[in-house]
């Protein structure tokens, strides 16, 4: 081969190697080739260009997307109190979606009232399920207040939401969206959706199968409470109920309250998969959410530390008596004051 077919085919290797790290499309580089022998030789170098990339850059593969669900069990039994429920189905269904062939998206809709956990959780998951964790850029998290705070805009919302969830989930399949504060969304900001997350999913275009979708909403709240109350004077013990005894009331609570998940043909079309209760804690569950942060400082709290900040911290639900207003929402704040008072 001529030193000159040999210096075009240099350059050619090195400019498709930077097209494929930073994603480049179209450069005109190649001019006729021994057409077997160019492409060998430039295929298999960028199948090892890509291995060695990936091996330090986040990658839609096995290394960035572990899927460890082991990691997110472990982390909810030492974290997450007072929400067996929780802790019971929300392993399950990641499991069984990951290690399955899914036909469809996995679908969930986290209720609760403030403070029992529901940010807390998928925070959890995506730490688990990536190796950037919340941060990576295959994990796509959305607030409410923040993304969607105008009813007038709604035209354009659901254009985003329709534009960024195809683009995420063509990059990579195993991608996660969380709706966080779907209560303050406008009404019908998630009806485009529907066609990505049915059973029709696979659209030709990219597997939507494979992504996760969880929806964070404060709606049913105080329905969860009450209903809660009525399963415990009826004869079971808060640790005995199940998703089934919430799942049918929040799918209702969901459909017919403000927010972005009213009347939407997401519940119509009966593609959400578990409507997921976070049960209003108690002061036995603030007790440990207070103990667990105190761990977290490497602190030994004294039990009047713990007391004080409990006594700060827990003002109860007047209409039951027994459930905490803000759940563990502002334990961590309250905690830090001790341990700093104690270190000055």
């Amino acid at each position: 081969m001529s030193s000159k077919k040999t210096n075009t085919i240099s350059k050619c290797i090195y400019i498709l190697l930077i097209m494929a790290i930073t994603g480049t499309r179209r450069v005109n580089c190649i001019e006729p080739l021994s057409a077997i022998a160019g492409t060998a030789i430039v295929t298999g170098f960028l199948g090892a260009s890509k291995v060695f990339y990936c091996k330090f850059a986040e990658c839609c593969d096995e290394r960035s997307v572990p899927g460890d669900i082991e990691k997110l069990k472990q982390s909810l039994s030492r974290t997450l109190f007072g929400q067996h429920i929780v802790q019971q189905y929300v392993v399950s269904a990641l499991t069984a979606h990951l290690q399955s062939t899914s036909r469809k998206p996995l679908v969930m809709s986290f209720h609760g009232t403030p403070g029992t956990g529901k940010s807390f959780v998928a925070d959890q998951i995506a730490q688990a399920l990536y190796l950037e964790g919340p941060k990576s850029k295959y994990v796509h998290k959305y607030l409410g207040r923040a993304d969607f705070a105008h009813p007038g805009r709604l035209h354009e919302y659901k254009e985003r939401i329709n534009r960024e969830v195809r683009e995420s989930i063509k990059e990579c399949p195993r991608s996660l969206f969380i709706f966080d504060e779907v209560d303050k969304m406008p009404t019908g900001v998630f009806d485009t959706l529907t066609s990505f997350i049915d059973y029709a999913a696979n659209m030709g275009d990219a597997d939507y199968a494979k992504a996760i979708f969880i929806f964070l909403s404060n709606t049913a709240g105080i329905e969860i409470s009450d209903h809660l109350v009525r399963l415990m004077k009826s004869g079971k013990r808060r640790e005995d109920t199940k998703l089934f005894d919430f799942e049918k009331m929040l799918e209702l609570s969901a459909y017919n309250m403000e927010g972005g998940l009213k009347k939407t043909n997401m519940i119509e079309a009966h593609v959400i998969d578990h409507y997921v209760p976070f049960l209003a804690l108690e002061k036995t569950h603030i007790i440990q959410c207070v103990e667990a942060e105190f761990a977290r400082y490497a602190y030994n709290p004294k039990k009047n530390d713990i007391q004080l900040v409990v006594n700060n911290a827990v003002t109860y639900d007047p209409k039951h008596s027994m459930f905490v207003t803000s759940g563990c929402k502002t334990i961590e704040k309250k905690v830090a004051i001790v341990v700093y008072d104690q270190k000055t």
